[in-house]
């Protein structure tokens, strides 16, 4: 009968040993990653949903930043410091082709850029991003330069790669050239236009 109580206590013992281990291994802690916006300060991924309103903007102007080069070994460092594997590529080539083609002016400068919307949700160590925002820049032809203004919708998706928070997806949904060209001077209420 000792034989049976001592074996009995012994699984029991066992099975509760079993039941703590497996209870100990539930979601581990959010890892957190190094920001790419100012401070490289490190985030979880609901650090990054909680500030996206500083990270997007900081990742878009990079972006355009990058857009801005020439060269294509500037383009594609430049698009690394924000973003990695299917939208580096993707935006590396969009970039590199619009140069090659043409299709976008040697001579471009972003003067402003406003973030619209912003919806940000996280699932584990991914951030999923909604975005809407405006941007507005000056376009050269030769010696005549005018004024663009373009609204933009797409999904992002960031990740850690390395170590540090990229953008890895980007889904560009909607393009608005409706206010193309017209920009408002501060405290004026004249327009300049891409037509003068």
């Amino acid at each position: 009968m000792n034989k049976i109580l001592v074996t009995v206590a012994f699984v029991a013992l066992c099975a509760g040993g079993t039941a703590v281990a497996w209870l100990s291994r539930a979601d581990p802690e959010p890892q957190p990653y190094t920001s790419p916006a100012p401070g490289n300060k490190a985030m979880t991924a609901a650090d990054v949903t909680a500030d996206s309103y500083s990270v997007i903007p900081y990742m878009l102007v990079r972006i355009y930043a990058a857009f801005d080069e020439q060269e294509e070994a500037a383009i594609y460092d430049g698009l690394a410091e924000v973003a990695a594997e299917d939208a580096l590529e993707e935006l590396y080539l969009e970039r590199v082709g619009a140069l090659g083609s043409g299709g976008l002016e040697p001579d471009q400068t972003l003067h402003a850029m406003e973030v619209l919307r912003l919806n940000s949700t996280h699932q584990g160590d991914q951030v999923l991003i909604d975005a809407q925002w405006r941007v507005v820049g000056t376009v050269g032809h030769d010696e005549h330069m005018h004024v663009r203004g373009n609204t933009y919708s797409a999904n992002l998706q960031l990740a850690p790669v390395n170590d540090s928070w990229r953008v890895v997806a980007f889904e560009l949904t909607d393009i608005d050239r409706s206010e193309a060209g017209q920009t408002r001077r501060e405290g004026s209420d004249d327009e300049w236009s891409a037509a003068n």
